[in-house]
């Protein structure tokens, strides 16, 4: 009888230890479906695309360009469908790969609309070059992107003032493109916004699909609220897990936590 209660017992503990695994990798999913949604709304919002029946638009790289000087800090000031503010694009070589940059665009928009107080969205991309005699021509990819890498072209640029790119990827049944202004402080003269918005006409992007991103009133850095940071390795099988370990605490505290995946998922 002895021997018979203790089977009972561990079989007993077994069933239970199965429903919490169970129970622990239902809550796992779920919370992977609310980041990834969460993150989903938000890119949307950074990365304004029209989309277009047809293929890509012919736009022509800058002849000459140098990669070395483009480098650094863009403000957008114009980029297509997007009601994005504050956004920022940095651009910085990477040093392990030839060939190969990483693009970070950082905004500043309400959370969801749930709150008045405006946060951080960071999102970075690699691009790279592949064709070295055209280094003005590229290939952009997002870790968001599920339809692959498009293709990013530097169309015009004097590299301490203005810059003028525009990116083209091929969907079923079309494309969707977008087209940024840059420059290198927060507004740009009417000058050269016409100068960039005339090319663009010339390669038949219509202009007036862009909108004015808003560069005043933007939080100084390190200022409070809560930032979402995305990288190409965000979605690693470990940083998932780390990102899930953590999840729940973060949402618990209404996103004031800190989800601290390395460097991948930051949540505070």
């Amino acid at each position: 009888f002895a021997i018979r209660s203790r089977r009972s017992t561990a079989d007993s503990h077994k069933r239970v230890s199965s429903k919490s695994i169970t129970m622990v990798f239902k809550l796992r999913c779920v919370l992977a479906v609310a980041i990834v949604s969460l993150v989903c709304c938000l890119s949307g919002t950074v990365q304004g695309h029209t989309y277009k029946t047809g293929d890509c638009p012919s736009v022509e790289p800058m002849n000459g360009f140098q990669m070395k000087q483009f480098l650094g800090i863009w403000y957008v000031i114009q980029k297509t469908g997007t009601a994005a503010t504050c956004v920022i694009y940095n651009i910085t070589k990477n040093v392990e790969t030839p060939d190969e940059y990483f693009i970070e665009q950082v905004s500043q928009k309400a959370a969801l609309s749930l709150a008045p107080i405006k946060h951080e969205y960071s999102y970075t991309g690699k691009l790279t070059v592949t064709d070295r005699d055209v280094p003005a021509r590229m290939t952009v990819r997002f870790p968001l992107s599920v339809a692959g890498s498009a293709k990013f072209v530097v169309f015009m640029t004097d590299y301490d003032t203005y810059a003028g790119v525009f990116s083209c990827q091929k969907i079923p049944f079309g494309h969707r493109q977008s087209a940024t202004l840059l420059s290198r402080t927060r507004d740009l003269d009417k000058i050269y916004v016409d100068k960039i918005r005339s090319r663009l006409s010339g390669f038949s992007v219509d202009p007036f699909d862009l909108s004015i991103v808003n560069q005043t009133g933007c939080p100084k850095e390190g200022e409070a609220g809560w930032n979402i940071h995305i990288d190409p390795d965000t979605f690693s099988t470990r940083n998932i897990a780390n990102a899930f370990r953590k999840a729940g605490e973060a949402i618990g505290d209404g996103f004031e936590a800190a989800v601290n995946a390395g460097k991948k998922v930051h949540l505070f």
